[in-house]
């Protein structure tokens, strides 16, 4: 979407000095799942099913004559808008799809767009989380600011200015830029660090729920020698609800293969610059204030959950780094124990189909995260501390064609037109709050209960189960602890998700470092089992025999050694003042 020049979205239109509108004037934009969200001031915007509408003039209307000097005006607008990666050579057939044939107003409008990407030498920007673009629109250059808020990576702040050229001009950018940033970009040029030449077909299409502005954009990015293409179906909500969106995207996945992102071309042509592959974050910490009401926690927990399993596609996909994989099969086993959680409110529907999915996709990962961890920790390791020991090479070969398999069947599962559709479904669950109309009349009043009554009794429920399975500690069997850890992991995750509501206790921290701490310890001694089931597969390739051994013989060793630090782990955890209890 094209916008007007405009004061930072978020700021007092004609306020100089940049001041923040108080929080209470603020319209916020209900963005869930892999909705964008951006903060703008308004003047009296309607408000449609919880989200605030953009009520600028659609792209088929006259565009107001521009100004002819650079400015830093108003933004008025913010956007909803979802994004799908398609096959370039489908891009025409997806263009044709019915749900646009029947539903478009017209044939829309074609805009060719240039930008240029700044940074510092040193990418003091990108660092700070922040990114600085001049972009060509026809005969206009547009200077455009963006940068993540702290909590939450899918609202970003963007400021927007006119410019002259496709230099940039620093001093109309320099307000929105934090004041530790200043110096450094006051002593470092900015360079051009990469290129998007983007040709984009919108048009726009009506629903009875809402309409879409439905944009095909085509095109590359570049960096000095290197370019990838750019194949991506933006759908951006003009009025009504926003679960038109998702039932374009759902239309759309039946015509053919989409793949929801939120990775933006300024993440992709910095990657493409460096020559990296696209990185996998940890998720954030969750903010709960203890006064939110449990619909409103449950909502924060699966927005919170749904983003970090999109972030970790990228990487994924991608396979290059190692953590894309593993954040990915986190992000779903935080799914699941979220999707649990909510069977604490009643009995809901819809949650056995999205936990059938989640634990469907995370199968058909699990087997290129343990080749992962067996071949770039494991064998190395001790393949290191025996060198005397034949075959690790060997065995090395016959490790890395498994983990090649394993990462063609984690690769076909993420390009399944099923994987698509759940996540589009789930966010869609999540923007519209579907529980709320799923959960039974009798078991409604709970939502609107303080979080901090429910999370008290799920917690001393499942703080309960693990000290049960963990008695007599000592004396477990492996497969007893197995069990511990299954029940210390479930803790983990709703202790992530619900801690937050008790943050102001100093018991909160200490107990959470504990329970991570037993956690990590489970977690060890279950590699060396799932190390034992992978070697056993490994046991025929000819001359790993003699280093294959000497793997099972160093874990076996380490097993016995472990146990008096995971004893004393134990007994640290259990003696942790739980944070939910008032004293």
């Amino acid at each position: 979407m094209l916008k007007s020049d405009s004061i930072p979205a978020g700021k007092t239109p004609g306020a100089p000095d940049g001041n923040l509108v108080p929080k209470a004037n603020r319209r916020p934009q209900v963005v869930d799942g892999f909705l964008r969200q951006r903060e703008y001031v308004a003047a009296e915007p309607a408000i449609v099913e919880g989200a605030v509408i953009d009520q600028t003039p659609s792209q088929d209307a006259t565009p107001a004559p521009e100004p002819a000097q650079s400015t830093v005006a108003a933004r008025p607008a913010g956007e909803i808008e979802l994004k799908l990666i398609v096959d370039a050579d489908r891009m025409a057939h997806f263009n044709a799809a019915p749900v646009i044939a029947a539903h478009a107003r017209n044939k829309g409008s074609r805009k060719h767009l240039k930008s240029v990407y700044y940074d510092t030498p040193e990418r003091a920007l990108r660092r700070d989380g922040l990114s600085l673009r001049v972009r060509q629109i026809g005969a206009r250059f547009v200077q455009t600011v963006k940068t993540d808020a702290a909590d939450d990576p899918l609202r970003r702040g963007e400021w927007e200015a006119s410019v002259p050229s496709l230099a940039p001009d620093l001093a109309l950018a320099m307000p929105f830029i934090p004041e530790k940033l200043r110096s450094d970009l006051e002593a470092q040029p900015l360079e051009a660090v990469f290129t998007a030449d983007i040709h984009r077909h919108a048009r726009i299409v009506d629903l009875p729920s809402g309409t879409v502005e439905v944009a095909f954009d085509h095109g590359e990015l570049t960096a000095g020698g290197r370019s990838t293409p750019v194949s991506e179906i933006e759908l951006e909500l003009k009025s009504g609800s926003a679960s038109s969106i998702y039932e374009i995207a759902l239309r759309l996945a039946e015509h053919g293969v989409v793949k929801p992102s939120i990775r933006t071309k300024s993440a992709r042509g910095f990657d493409l610059a460096a020559g990296a592959p696209p990185s996998a974050r940890r998720p954030r910490k969750l903010r709960l204030d203890a006064s939110v009401s449990l619909d409103e926690a449950l909502a924060t927990i699966l927005r919170s959950c749904f983003l970090h399993l999109l972030q970790s596609l990228p990487a994924a996909e991608d396979g290059r780094n190692p953590e894309g994989v593993h954040q990915l099969r986190v992000s779903l086993r935080r799914l699941r124990s979220a999707l649990d959680l909510m069977r604490s409110v009643g009995a809901l529907s819809n949650l056995d189909a999205l936990r059938s999915e989640t634990k469907w996709l995370a199968q058909d990962l699990s087997a290129a995260r343990d080749w992962d961890v067996f071949g770039l920790e494991t064998l190395p390791t001790i393949a290191k501390a025996c060198p005397s020991v034949a075959g690790f090479d060997a065995l090395g070969r016959a490790a890395a064609k498994r983990q090649s398999n394993a990462y063609r069947k984690a690769h076909h599962a993420l390009a399944d037109r099923r994987c698509a559709v759940f996540l589009i479904g789930l966010g869609n669950w999540i923007e519209t709050r579907g529980w709320r109309s799923d959960v039974a009349a009798e078991d409604l009043g709970r939502l609107a209960e303080p979080a901090v009554n429910f999370a008290q009794r799920v917690l001393s429920e499942q703080y309960a189960k693990v000290l049960k399975r963990g008695r007599r500690f000592k004396s477990l069997s492996a497969e007893e602890l197995h069990r511990v850890r299954l029940a210390t992991k479930r803790l983990r995750y709703l202790s992530e998700f619900l801690l937050p509501l008790y943050e102001d206790r100093k018991s909160t921290r200490r107990f959470s470092r504990r329970l991570a701490g037993l956690q990590e310890e489970l977690g060890a001694f279950n590699d060396m089992a799932v190390t034992a089931s992978l070697l056993d597969g490994l046991a025929a390739e000819p001359d790993s025999a003699v280093a294959a051994a000497a793997i099972a013989g160093w874990q076996a060793r380490a097993s016995i050694g472990i146990q008096p630090s995971l004893q004393g782990t134990w007994r640290d955890f259990t003696a942790a003042r739980v944070p939910w209890v008032s004293a």
